[in-house]
């Protein structure tokens, strides 16, 4: 069956129409990306020596803003894979630079791990529909596929090595971890919020996502900084 490429996709409260503008706060609240990333950029090339691989992340987090507002004006099928694809990168790349940096684990063990945690995204939600009889992904507004990011993001947090607690790093990914489920908790209530906000809660998605992206940054600069 041919993929339709082009085809409308009505995803998100504040849309109600084909229009290029039809969701205005979903597609001006991907600014906060945008600065995210500016943010990101200008604190991993202040380290010294600059920490390129945080700012690769940065550069990362800019095509994240860049792909959602193309979902967000577009609303077709491949503008759909514009937004969740680098978010996707994203995450599988600062699992990676998390397990080497924050948990010292060597190159094969990380490659392990990380390909792990990618086959367990991806089998996540058939698993939980054959499981439940439910279409868990409907029922949670998409957020499900998030749930991997969040357990991965916590999992770190506690596996934070003893002879390296002073710097803090697994107190601070805690606490991107909260304010990353409040996001998520924006995300998966967009529809339902429709009642009474037109305008959903989508966009606040956007505002705290962008923040605890900028977090995970900054604290994986921090500790390469403090650690040298």
């Amino acid at each position: 069956m041919t993929m339709g490429w082009f085809e409308p996709v009505m995803a998100y409260c504040e849309r109600t129409g084909p229009d290029f503008w039809a969701e205005p706060l979903n597609a001006a609240s991907n600014v906060a990306f945008l600065a995210a990333a500016a943010a990101s950029a200008r604190r991993a090339r202040a380290a010294d020596p600059p920490d390129r691989a945080c700012l690769g992340l940065a550069g990362l987090i800019a095509v994240v803003g860049i792909g959602s507002f193309l979902f967000h004006t577009l609303a077709v099928t491949w503008a759909m894979y514009a937004d969740v694809i680098p978010i996707t990168l994203f995450i599988v790349a600062y699992l990676a630079l998390a397990l080497h940096r924050f948990l010292k684990l060597p190159r094969l063990r990380v490659e392990a791990a990380t390909a792990g945690f990618v086959l367990f995204s991806f089998t996540l939600v058939p698993t939980l529909d054959g499981l439940t009889g439910a279409d868990v992904s409907a029922l949670t507004n998409g957020s499900i596929d998030y749930l991997p990011a969040v357990l991965a993001l916590f999992t770190v947090a506690a596996l934070d090595r003893p002879e390296t607690r002073f710097v803090g790093t697994g107190r601070r990914l805690l606490v991107v971890g909260v304010l990353f489920l409040i996001s998520l908790t924006a995300r998966t209530i967009d529809r339902t919020a429709c009642a009474v906000l037109p305008t959903g809660t989508h966009a606040l998605w956007h505002l705290l996502n962008a923040l605890v992206l900028y977090a995970l940054v900054a604290t994986a600069v921090r500790h390469r900084t403090v650690l040298g």
